[in-house]
């Protein structure tokens, strides 16, 4: 993943990250429904805020001129956040997307951008997953009927190195 964003940076293409809400405390205690993803996260505090969970790994750290969308509640990086907007706003419609976990967030993630009409390319040894069942339901049976390629870390590597200024 590092390599693909390292590439993006160089070649100065626009880079958005979609974080999953950082879990702070009164967040789901009232809710009449807690989707299971949300309840794992809830009880296990698997992204609390101020928390190593909660933070971005180093490496990854924003630069200046990069954009946070509202963080997502559930599974896609568009639903119920401003991701769609930033995107429109700065007139983007190809995305490029890595992260985790490959048949959750990502997958939703890539078909929700899918359904709003951008053209996604999934970096397949760019995400991960808990197991090799999951991964494969994610990058051979779901994510390609939404992505419109899905590619090596060195395919979308030197792809972008091509744009580079």
């Amino acid at each position: 993943m590092l390599q693909v964003l390292n590439a993006t940076r160089e070649a100065g293409l626009r880079v958005f990250y979609a974080l999953h809400h950082r879990y702070r405390p009164g967040d789901y205690e009232t809710w009449k429904y807690i989707a299971p993803v949300q309840k794992a996260a809830w009880v296990h505090k698997s992204f609390e805020y101020g928390t190593w969970g909660g933070e971005i790994r180093p490496g990854f750290e924003l630069k200046p001129d990069e954009i946070v969308a509202q963080e997502h509640w559930g599974y896609s990086g568009f639903a119920n956040t401003d991701l769609d907007l930033q995107l429109k706003r700065h007139s983007i419609h190809k995305l490029i997307v890595i992260g985790l976990i490959a048949h959750t967030r990502v997958e939703a993630t890539v078909r929700y951008g899918a359904e709003l009409g951008y053209e996604v390319t999934m970096v397949k040894d760019a995400t991960a997953d808990y197991s090799d069942q999951e991964m494969h339901a994610a990058l051979d049976v779901n994510i390609p009927n939404y992505a419109s390629a899905i590619v090596s870390t060195g395919e979308i590597i030197d792809s972008i190195s091509s744009l580079k200024p």
